[in-house]
């Protein structure tokens, strides 16, 4: 199966930890906000959107950007959203930024809304709503080590990969 995955994500889950690691055993490229933005030089949504299309026509992991709406009706997409407690989100942040719990916190939540604030903006949906995603990850319960394996073990038993 061509195999594209789309991660949406809470600020400070682990997300990211989690594609790479797909990706390199997957051996499939990750997309993220700066490669869309800055490599492809995209800059409107409608831009995005194309070049996401365009993307998952070959194997990938698409991290936010709308991507499981744009790619909702392709029958290879497999949608997911990282989920974590706050409390973790902020302590993940603290440690990875060197910043305050206050500075954590305000950047935790300033994050957040600023991404819900563009899910809804482009899609008319509510980000995190469960309908939207084949697969809810909460990395507080699961650990973001664990992850990975979890989604490769999931592939391989419906025969994704």
């Amino acid at each position: 199966m061509n195999l594209v995955i789309t991660i949406s994500r809470r600020f400070g889950t682990g997300a990211s930890i989690i594609a790479r690691e797909l990706s390199e055993r997957l051996s499939v490229p990750v997309y993220d906000k700066a490669f869309v933005e800055e490599q492809l030089h995209k800059e409107s949504y409608e831009e995005e959107a194309e070049a996401i299309r365009t993307l998952a026509k070959e194997p990938c992991i698409i991290l936010g950007r709308c991507a499981s709406e744009i790619l909702k009706d392709q029958r290879n997409a497999f949608n997911i959203y990282v989920c974590a407690d706050k409390e973790d989100r902020i302590h993940r942040i603290m440690e990875l930024e060197s910043l305050s719990y206050e500075e954590a916190m305000e950047k935790v939540t300033r994050t957040d809304r600023e991404r819900a604030d563009y899910y809804h903006e482009h899609t008319g949906k509510a980000w995190g709503d469960v309908n939207n995603y084949h697969m809810i990850l909460d990395t507080s319960r699961l650990g973001v080590e664990n992850c990975a394996d979890i989604l490769i073990r999931y592939f391989e038993r419906k025969e994704y990969i």
